[in-house]
């Protein structure tokens, strides 16, 4: 059994401004689709950096999820492959734009 996700970032950020969303973010989100055992985490990770990047979302979200993705057990090579045939079906600049921060994620 994995280590249950718990994710507290929404009620951080968000609890006194939008705490409707917090919840969602936190609670549902995380606590109950992220902790769903139906798809393992790698795959989930690889999952979302390939929504994030197809949406064109270059910010820090995508890399909180390209660290988790890496945290997860997804390499250097594979994370450069993915990105590399995503350029094809997403966009080449998308590319452009997560190898720039996949890079610093796996600087090591």
């Amino acid at each position: 059994m994995t280590e249950k996700i718990k994710q507290t970032a929404g009620r951080d950020q968000l609890g006194d401004f939008a705490p409707d969303f917090a919840h969602y973010n936190d609670d549902v989100l995380f606590g109950e689709n992220w902790n769903n055992q139906d798809i393992d985490l790698k795959t989930r990770c690889i999952i979302t950096v390939t929504a994030l990047m197809s949406s064109g979302i270059t910010d820090t979200s995508l890399v909180y999820h390209l660290e988790n993705a890496k945290n997860n057990g997804v390499t250097k090579d594979e994370i450069s492959a993915i990105i590399t045939h995503l350029a094809f079906y997403v966009g080449w600049p998308k590319a452009w734009a997560v190898f720039r921060l996949a890079k610093d994620v796996w600087k090591d």
